[in-house]
């Protein structure tokens, strides 16, 4: 199978993650990420941002990115959105360290394997950015 192949199969499977995982972010008490997700939020937003908004406006983004993956247009701006996402998805780290490690900095809670798995979802991001840039003139 040619890398080009591969890469598509990469953006078509972050899309489905990130429209699925989006999706459910719509339906209070659904997503297993929604309390971690406005505990965060609310501290990155100094609670400006009344947690039923701030869940929403994630999913919003979510979905968002799931949809731009799927669709292969706009993948610069689509992957630009994603790494600002999955940028902020490693702050509980540093705000709720009690949350995600058992014993820090090493072993994590199921909540920090959460996180510490976005490293796969950035470098495959950055596998969609590079295919896509190679394939324009």
């Amino acid at each position: 199978m040619k890398i080009e192949k591969v890469v598509n199969l990469i953006r078509i499977f972050l899309g489905v993650n990130f429209l699925w995982f989006g999706i459910l972010k719509f339906f209070p008490g659904v997503s297993p990420a929604e309390t971690l997700a406005t505990m965060t939020i609310n501290v990155l937003t100094f609670g400006m941002i009344a947690p039923s908004i701030s869940i929403k406006l994630l999913a919003i983004w979510e979905v968002l990115v799931g949809i731009g993956f799927l669709s292969g247009r706009f993948i610069p701006f689509f992957v630009r959105i994603f790494m600002i996402h999955m940028i902020l998805t490693f702050t509980p780290l540093f705000l709720f360290p009690e949350l995600c490690f058992t014993h820090p900095p090493f072993a994590l809670t199921i909540v920090g394997q959460y996180i510490i798995k976005n490293l796969v979802f950035i470098a495959s991001g950055i596998a969609v950015c590079v295919m896509h840039k190679e394939r324009q003139p």
